[in-house]
């Protein structure tokens, strides 16, 4: 794990070590390294607007935001971001957080596939809504200068990402056409993600 891309920075400590090892051993790495990079893009997002975050909290919600798009982890019931909101409590249970925290952390994975939510309302939900959709579709990626991107994209490879996590939200929509998942897919999100400007003339590294 690299702890810091172009002067931003991730948490050391227990918790956010847990969290890396947990995302890295349950997913494969194009979503390990997906996982790292929309913590990286939320923190430079919030850095460049003097945002005071909880980097720790923030953190372990981007890597485990998606493990329940994995089969050890997903629901044939739940949404996967419902699912991930409870492992993601469990987790951090056994971290001893505080159920205020645990709800927190859940409450940010669930609200990645919300609705935006204002950084003055909740920061850290929309710092995880930010990453995710400029690291998945390219949503707001005119914030971020390409010094930041390549630096980014140099440390963690998207290593076909896109096609791999396309596959990973047509089996949701597939299985749960009321969730979000089936939403996005029914709407074109397909299309943009395939075509993220990240990928242009980059090929994935082995």
């Amino acid at each position: 794990m690299l702890v810091e891309v172009a002067g931003v920075r991730a948490p050391a400590g227990r918790a956010a070590e847990a969290a890396r090892i947990v995302c890295a051993e349950y997913a494969d790495a194009a979503l390990y390294h997906h996982s790292a990079r929309s913590y990286f893009f939320g923190a430079a997002w919030a850095e460049a607007r003097g945002l005071d975050f909880d980097r720790e909290l923030f953190f372990v919600a981007a890597m485990l935001h998606d493990l329940a798009l994995t089969p050890p982890f997903d629901s044939h019931t739940l949404a996967f971001e419902e699912a991930g909101g409870h492992l993601a409590r469990v987790f951090t249970a056994g971290l001893g957080w505080p159920t205020e925290r645990r709800d927190r952390t859940a409450e940010l994975i669930v609200l990645h596939m919300r609705d935006d939510v204002a950084p003055e309302v909740d920061v850290e939900s929309r710092l995880l809504q930010v990453g995710t959709s400029a690291d998945v579709s390219g949503t707001g990626l005119e914030a971020f200068d390409s010094a930041f991107t390549d630096a980014l994209v140099g440390a963690y490879p998207r290593l076909g990402f896109a096609h791999s996590f396309i596959r990973l939200f047509q089996d949701q929509a597939q299985r749960k056409p009321g969730c979000a998942a089936a939403e996005l897919v029914a709407g074109g999100w397909a299309e943009r993600t395939v075509s993220h400007a990240l990928d242009a003339n980059r090929k994935p590294r082995p």
